[in-house]
């Protein structure tokens, strides 16, 4: 069990959110979520989460916006970007040089799978 491990969710589609919240709680992680990626980060807690959740495609601002943002004020925090959409990885790389594009969850995704990535990602150094 992941007792205390806080992990923040931020997807545009309730339904995604519910699935991985309850999963995730289900496991003893502490969840907190937002629909909307402006009142996310307007509410973002610099040294508080062990992981992020953030969704490429959203409106109003896209995950890897939202991610730098995030990163001026917790350059540490560890970030998985999530999307139905593919990924092609050399255009990302040229838009956003200094990113870190380690993890990818694509969407849909089994809750076994999902716990592997983000146990995945918190063992990482």
């Amino acid at each position: 069990m992941y007792t205390g491990k806080r992990i923040l969710i931020i997807d545009d589609d309730q339904d995604i959110i519910i699935n991985f919240t309850v999963a995730l709680e289900h496991y003893g992680f502490k969840v907190d979520s937002y629909t909307n990626p402006l009142l996310a980060l307007s509410n973002f807690k610099p040294s508080f989460y062990d992981l992020l959740l953030i969704d490429i495609r959203m409106p109003n601002m896209t995950g890897f916006e939202l991610s730098l943002k995030i990163r001026k004020s917790d350059p540490d925090v560890k970030i998985c970007f999530i999307t139905a959409f593919d990924i092609y990885y050399g255009s990302l790389l040229e838009e956003y040089p200094n990113m870190d594009f380690n993890c990818f969850i694509k969407k849909p995704i089994s809750t076994q799978a999902l716990l592997e990535r983000i146990e995945g990602e918190l063992s990482a150094v």
